[in-house]
């Protein structure tokens, strides 16, 4: 009963409650960025802190989650994610803990976890995973990709008529931030958008 009059004063006050955390991430694909979404959704109002379990295992299942949806998670991220869903599922007092930590566990049992470990996201929905780099052969050196990142993410010289020995437009990766600003930027489609999986192939091919 105290569960269902604590949704009901949520909705009352106009707080976030359970079924706004449920509604948040119906439209996302990927299981884990998903995962990561509820239990995002679900620390920033409907989690009340008043049992241990509940508090502090939602803030370290959020970082695990985001760890392995930048592609830098392990499987012991994983195996603690289990771990959490477990103690909140049974030492969470109430009915939100306890669903928060369903909707993990059932995420769990699918292959998502172990394709993003491999830094695959088949569902293309996580952007740390995606790699733009610039297509030297279609690059006619505007500087309009340069102009259109915030971040300062490409390097380049813009060509000029009285200059030779240009020295290329590159992405610099640990600057870029994915926002994907520069493709409708560039009018030539030299920016191409590859997933990690892709480049790791690629470089084994060169490689062998």
């Amino acid at each position: 009963m105290s569960d269902i009059k604590d949704e009901i004063e949520q909705e009352e006050s106009g707080k976030k409650g359970m079924k706004d955390v449920f509604k948040a991430v119906e439209g996302i694909k990927c299981v884990v960025k998903k995962s990561s979404k509820f239990v995002e959704e679900f620390l920033s109002e409907p989690m009340c802190g008043r049992c241990l379990p509940c508090s502090l295992g939602s803030y370290e299942a959020m970082v695990r989650l985001k760890r392995i949806t930048a592609g830098i998670g392990t499987e012991e991220d994983v195996h603690a994610l289990q771990r959490i869903g477990v103690q909140m599922l049974f030492g969470s007092m109430c009915k939100k803990g306890k669903d928060t930590a369903k909707f993990l566990l059932e995420s769990l049992n699918t292959e998502a976890y172990k394709e993003h470990l491999e830094k695959r996201c088949n569902e293309r929905e996580c952007l740390s995973l995606d790699i733009y780099t610039i297509i030297t052969e279609k690059c006619t050196l505007c500087g309009l990709c340069s102009e259109a990142c915030k971040y300062n993410a490409i390097m380049g010289e813009k060509k000029v008529s009285y200059l030779s020995g240009y020295l290329p437009f590159e992405i610099r990766q640990k600057r870029c931030v994915k926002c994907g600003d520069c493709v409708p930027a560039c009018p030539y489609g030299a920016i191409e958008v590859t997933h990690e999986e892709i480049k790791a192939e690629a470089e084994v091919e060169v490689e062998a």
